[in-house]
């Protein structure tokens, strides 16, 4: 992981503020959706993009290697 030096308070509400510029590095929107997950310690965001990474087709995704994939595409990249 890599440490960007950016430090937030958490608010009375439990929320954090991130800032614009890791917003616009990270192409993140307002209301744009974050997943959440823990590992031990550690809070890890990341964007939620159920769509597939050519196609954008958000139909019957597959997830492979860490990538939503859709059928189409999929079956294109076996013939690949």
């Amino acid at each position: 992981m890599k440490s960007t030096g950016i430090v937030r308070k958490v608010d009375e509400l439990g929320r954090v503020v991130l800032p614009i510029e890791l917003r616009r590095t990270l192409d993140i929107a307002e209301k744009d959706a974050l997943e959440i997950y823990v590992d031990g310690a550690t809070i890890i965001l990341k964007k939620y993009e159920p769509a597939c990474i050519f196609c954008d087709n958000a139909k019957d995704i597959k997830v492979y290697k860490g990538k939503n994939i859709c059928p189409d595409c999929m079956a294109e990249l076996k013939q690949v």
